[in-house]
Formats: structure tokens, C-alpha cells, sequence
């Protein structure tokens, strides 16, 4: 019994024909089916090309999958084979049509799985939060038994990096979205003759809601993406193991002044950032409408009641925390290498924007009633 082969020959109208030879099955343990396929390639794309199976001692499915496969499952008129081998071929092509139209079989070990690694990432995120949380409250209550401790020039620092360096971009960001919404409102509002209403939606707008969200993203992308960074590179680099190893409190010296001065800075931000977007609104008001800047601030003080700015200013309170947690916590978690470094600073990123978020509308909804 030889191997399997092929020939090319010539038939009497002269094209050309392949004659195969041999045993085409898994039986013959010289057959390397992969050569074979790789060989016959430039035959399989000629459409004209004659094929004659008649002289093939044994074939099987394997090489029968070969053959099929590479005339796309189209035997057409081209094949020569004997009444076995086109029953095998019938075979190969009634699997091929079940597995066509066959459904996709839902694989519940796979969703299970899914869910309990979800659930399993989640807890751990949880549990770490809870303890960095728990570990800032015991920290602090060093602190009021030992305040010569305070870690004053690190606090310092993060007021400056995170509040004073933030004031050119928070200003001109506010300033162009008052711009921009007192420009879309006034539009709307002179079509129905309540031009002076705009100082009544702006004010409310920009006071509770705009000013803290609009400080709240920029500081979490801006000072929570270099504080998570910052974190991630001492991991990195081993500085906070060095700290351990000293003695040295991570807590005390690496995240309490980063959570401490931006929850300090946060509502000074607010106030900055909705005094500029007030500043453009009034602008804008002025040019499309006429109304003075005068006017528009008496009457804002008249009609916006000062809890207004209460609210605005516990938002920013919580806002800068969550903000600082969410950055330290992602910083802690990263490890050694720069993967992990880029993928928990972005990490950080959007999960302090979607729990601000989240908390905003939370907030909303505790205090709907109060100073609308």
C-alpha cells in the first residue's frame, strides 16, 4: 500500500487532470495531510481544474476533509469519484449544513465563571477601600493626640499642586461653559420674551450643580490621575516599602496630606470655578440680550437663595474626597511594572468621576426641595 500522492496528467481534450494515488487516510503513517494541502493549493484555485479520485486505494474522512476543504465544499461536475467515496462526500457536506444552522449553544459555566471573578474583583476593591478608609480615621486620631505630627509641609504642597496650579485651567473651563449656556439659553428664553429668566436658570445651574461637577472632573483628571501616578511610581520604585521599613507610616506621610489638601481645596475650587461661569453667563447675557452686569448680579443675589452655595460648598467637600480616596486607593493597588501603573491611573480616572457622579445625583435627589 503506498502513501498518499497526486499526479498531474493531460487528458485527451487536453486539459489537465489530477489523478490521485495512494492510501489518502490516517492509517498510512507516511501521510503529512498539511504538506499534501500545501501542495495541492495552487490547484484548488483553478476553477477548470479535472480531479479523479478512481484510483485512490482507501480514503477517510481525514482525507476527505482535506479535499473538501479545499474545493470550498463545490464538487460540481470537475470530480471523478466511485459510489463510496460520494457517499463520504455526501456526509462531510450534510455535517457541514447542521453545523451551519446549529445555534450557539449558551455556555452557563462560562457565565457563572464570569460572575464570580466580576464579584471576586469587586470584594477585593471593597474591602481595600474600607481599609484605606479605616486606616485614614486611625491616622487622624494620631494626629489630634499628637498634632506636632501633622505633616504640615506635605499638606502645604498638595494645596499648591492640586488647588493653586489648578486655578488657570478651572477659571477658563468655567468661563467658557457659562459662555456657552448662556448663549444656547438666551436663544430659547428671547423667543418667549423671558429674557430675564436667564439669571434665574444660570445662577441655579451653575451654583448647584455646573460649579462642583466641572471642578470635580477636572481635579479627577488633572490632580487624581497624578496623585494615582505619583503613588503607583513609589510602589514602582519601592519608596513605600522603604517607608515601611523605616518605620515611616505610608498613611500618615504618602495619603493623608494628598486626602486632607485636596478636601480642603475642593470648595475654594467650587466658588473659583462658578464665579468665572457666572462671569461668562453674565457676559454673554449682555451681548445677546442687553441685560447689564449690574442688573444681572442683583438680581442672581435676589433670586438664588444662599443655601444654594451651602449646598455647593458640601458638594465640593465631598467631591474632593472621594476624588483623593479613589486616587490613593488606585495608587496603592498598582504593581510593579508599567502596565498595571497606566491601567489603575486610568482606573482611577473614571471611577472617581462615576462615583461623583452618581453622588451628585444622589445629592440631588436627598435635597430637591430645598432652595429651588
Amino acid at each position: 500500500m503506498a502513501a498518499a500522492s497526486f499526479q498531474v496528467e493531460q487528458t485527451p481534450q487536453g486539459a489537465k487532470r489530477i489523478a490521485l494515488h495512494g492510501q489518502w487516510s490516517l492509517r498510512d503513517l507516511d501521510n503529512d495531510f498539511a504538506q499534501l494541502r500545501r501542495a495541492l493549493k495552487p490547484y484548488f484555485a483553478d476553477a477548470k481544474m479535472q480531479w479523479d479520485l478512481t484510483q485512490v486505494e482507501q480514503l477517510d474522512t481525514a482525507g476527505a476533509a482535506v479535499l473538501w476543504n479545499g474545493w470550498q465544499g463545490q464538487l460540481e461536475n470537475r470530480v471523478t469519484l466511485t459510489e463510496e467515496q460520494a457517499t463520504l462526500f455526501d456526509t462531510l457536506a450534510s455535517i457541514e449544513a447542521k453545523d451551519d444552522h446549529k445555534p450557539p449553544r449558551f455556555d452557563w459555566l462560562r457565565l457563572i465563571a464570569g460572575a464570580g471573578k466580576l464579584t471576586m474583583f469587586l470584594s477585593s476593591h471593597i474591602v481595600d477601600f474600607v481599609k484605606l478608609v479605616g486606616l485614614l480615621i486611625l491616622e487622624l486620631g494620631y494626629l489630634f493626640r499628637r498634632p506636632q505630627d501633622f505633616p504640615w509641609r506635605e499638606f502645604s504642597a498638595n494645596i499648591y499642586k492640586s488647588g493653586v496650579t489648578a486655578l488657570p485651567v478651572t477659571a477658563l473651563l468655567g468661563f467658557m461653559i457659562g459662555i456657552a449656556m448662556s448663549y444656547l439659553m438666551a436663544t430659547q428664553l428671547r423667543t418667549f420674551g423671558a429674557d430675564i429668566f436667564i439669571v434665574n436658570i444660570l445662577g441655579l445651574a451653575v451654583i448647584r450643580e455646573l460649579g462642583p461637577i466641572l471642578m470635580a472632573v477636572l481635579i479627577a483628571g488633572r490632580s487624581g490621575s497624578a496623585m494615582a501616578a505619583q503613588i503607583g511610581v513609589m510602589r514602582v520604585t519601592e519608596e513605600i516599602d522603604a517607608l515601611a521599613t523605616m518605620g515611616i507610616s505610608r498613611i500618615l506621610r504618602v495619603v493623608l496630606p494628598k486626602v486632607l489638601g485636596l478636601t480642603f481645596i475642593a470648595p475654594f475650587l467650587v466658588i473659583w470655578t462658578s464665579c468665572w461661569a457666572l462671569f461668562g453667563g453674565a457676559l454673554s447675557a449682555n451681548l445677546e440680550l442687553g441685560l447689564g452686569f449690574r442688573f444681572f448680579f442683583d438680581y442672581l443675589a435676589a433670586v438664588v437663595q444662599p443655601v444654594n452655595i451651602t449646598l455647593s460648598i458640601i458638594k465640593g467637600f465631598m467631591f474632593g474626597f472621594i476624588v483623593a480616596v479613589m486616587a490613593c486607593h488606585f495608587g496603592l493597588r498598582i504593581k510593579p511594572n508599567t502596565e498595571s501603573l497606566s491601567r489603575s491611573t486610568t482606573s482611577s480616572v473614571v471611577t472617581a468621576i462615576t462615583c461623583v457622579i452618581l453622588i451628585d445625583a444622589a445629592f440631588a435627589i436627598l435635597t430637591s426641595g430645598i432652595g429651588v
